[in-house]
Order: structure tokens, then C-alpha cells, then sequence
């Protein structure tokens, strides 16, 4: 064979294999075969902005109270999103007006909600989350935890006044003053 034939051979192999076909054969025929995607479709963006979470599975049956941590900084409350989505069902406190406030963060319906933690009349700062309704861990009083508002219980005409909140840097974020207001509201009755 002369020196052109066998570079052309070579050069037609190496072209061959860099397209990842091993005959010649192979060259000359297209799959047509639509590509299958294994991407996962994208998970679209529940409605309702930034109170919206989408977390685990809830555990069944009442849901505890779970006790996390808040950061206070000048007069704004953080608290890490991750440690609600994780515990569905959490208390925080903070010190404001020489005393001890406390406050509830839960989900419900994939919204995420914060309210004074407070039943005045058996002095409860606990609250269980069972489905769509707060449960006094004292008294058994129950609310409605999208509302806040009593249904049922001694304590019932002491409704749960709800927090502003904004989702920022993995937090919710909220305004001290904010928090001092709805304590105060929960402590009075009506």
C-alpha cells in the first residue's frame, strides 16, 4: 500500500473513533431515536410567595413543640427557615421589655405561619400542632392555626395574634416590634 492510503486509512479511524463509532458502517447510519430526558421536571413554586415551604412529610398525629433558636440583632428576629421546615412545629423566644417572649413557628398546608406563644389563663407557652389546629399543651384549648382564632377550650377568648415575616439568607426575619405587638395582643383577651 502506498503512504497516502494507509495516512487517509489512519486519519478515517482516528475520525471514527473521536465520533465514537466503530465501523464504517456505523459512520454512515443516524440513530433516529428521540434522546429520553432523565431529567426530573421542575417542582413549580407552590402559590402564596415567601410564607410558602414545601418540607418533609409531616409526622402523624400531634406534632410537639420543638424549641430553636433565635438571633436578636439591633430590633430584628431571625430565625434559621431550615429548623421549622425540619420540625414542622417550633417555639423561640426572645427578651424584649425586661421579659421573657415567646413565640410559635409552624406549617400548615405548606404555609408557614408565627404567633405569639402565650394561653394567659393557665400560663401555657406550648402549643401542639394537630393538622390545621393548635392544641394547648395545659389546657387543651384549641385554635385555628391559620387564624389564630379560639374554637374550643377555657382559653379560648384568648386568640393568637400572627408576626410579619420575610424569607432572607435561609432565614425568616422579623421586626421586633413586630413580635412585642402580637404578644401583647395575645395577652389581652377578644
Amino acid at each position: 500500500m502506498n503512504k497516502k492510503v494507509i495516512v487517509s486509512v489512519i486519519i478515517f479511524c482516528i475520525f471514527l473513533a473521536v465520533a465514537g463509532c466503530s465501523s464504517p458502517a456505523a459512520a454512515t447510519t443516524r440513530d433516529t431515536t428521540p434522546a429520553t430526558d432523565t431529567t426530573p421536571p421542575a417542582i413549580p413554586t407552590p402559590p402564596g410567595g415567601p410564607s410558602s415551604v414545601v418540607p418533609s412529610p409531616p409526622p402523624s398525629g400531634p406534632i410537639k413543640a420543638t424549641w430553636i433558636d433565635a438571633i436578636l440583632e439591633g430590633d430584628i428576629v431571625s430565625v434559621e427557615l431550615a429548623e421549622v421546615e425540619e420540625n414542622w412545629n417550633n417555639n423561640f423566644k426572645i427578651e424584649a421589655k425586661g421579659e421573657t417572649l415567646n413565640f410559635m413557628a409552624y406549617i400548615v398546608d405548606e404555609e408557614l405561619f408565627v404567633r405569639a406563644n402565650v394561653c394567659p389563663p393557665c400560663k401555657s407557652i406550648g402549643f401542639s400542632l394537630d393538622d390545621d389546629i393548635l392544641v394547648c399543651d395545659r389546657c387543651a384549648t384549641t385554635f385555628e392555626a391559620v387564624t389564630g382564632d379560639g374554637i374550643e377550650g377555657a382559653c379560648v377568648d384568648f386568640p393568637k395574634a400572627s408576626v410579619e415575616y420575610e424569607i432572607s439568607g435561609g432565614n425568616m426575619v422579623m421586626k421586633l416590634n413586630d413580635l412585642v405587638a402580637a404578644y401583647e395582643d395575645t395577652i389581652k383577651p377578644g
